[in-house]
């Protein structure tokens, strides 16, 4: 008898175990296309310096630039690019966040004019460089500088990258990301980026409500 009751118990734990374990944690999404500047690569990988004033590269992303505050344009200046260029856009994504299946845009500004090297901070929706134009966020098209809102977990990456390109991509309101990076796709002669890092401000009211919703529902992604 005691032999079967021993032999009941192991059996019963083998039972009983799995089923009281826990199951992983799911991972995170990745995004199945990589950042610009990975997927439209330079011409013999040729560099550009990128750097802002608001942050060093690699640091982290004041709360004044971020949509937690005053969502102020940070700055952004780089090295000119080769002979031959043309124009150059700036393209910023969050590697950390995922959209339909890409690193989430935050913001595109292109056809800025060859002997522009330099955004000063604060630019203002109106204040972009003649001849240049917005392109599309999440949000949108034809939209201005929009920082972070990263949510609470671990710091984002947020990748500031401009590419110095031998062509101009046709001016459009409606242009859409794959437009624009198809204009751009074998026309980079050189690229970089300045990377700052981005976490949820512990000091920031929730955002309001959309359309009567429940409180935060007007938070937007990365």
């Amino acid at each position: 008898m005691k032999t079967l009751a021993v032999t009941l118990a192991v059996l019963v734990g083998a039972v009983v175990t799995p089923a009281l374990a826990q199951p992983p944690a799911p991972a995170a999404p990745a995004a199945t296309r990589p950042n610009a500047l990975v997927e439209f690569p330079a011409r013999g990988g040729a560099k550009l310096t990128v750097t802002t004033p608001a942050w060093r590269d690699g640091a982290d992303i004041p709360y004044e630039n971020t949509q937690y505050r005053t969502n102020t344009f940070p700055g952004l200046s780089w090295t000119a690019g080769p002979s031959g260029t043309k124009s150059y856009a700036v393209i910023m994504q969050d590697t950390d966040g995922v959209m339909r299946g890409a690193p989430i845009l935050h913001w595109v500004l292109y056809n800025v004019p060859a002997n522009v090297t330099k955004l000063d901070p604060g630019m203002a929706a109106t204040g972009n460089p003649a001849g240049s134009a917005y392109g599309p966020n999440y949000r949108g098209n034809a939209q201005a500088y929009m920082g972070p809102r990263t949510p609470a977990g671990p710091k984002h990456h947020y990748h500031l990258q401009v590419f110095a390109l031998d062509t101009t991509a046709t001016a459009d309101p409606a242009i859409t990301y794959d437009a624009l990076t198809a204009a751009m796709k074998d026309h980079v002669l050189a690229s970089g980026e300045v990377v700052g890092l981005g976490s949820v401000d512990p000091d920031a009211p929730p955002p309001p409500a959309r359309g009567g919703g429940a409180p935060g529902a007007g938070r937007g992604p990365g």
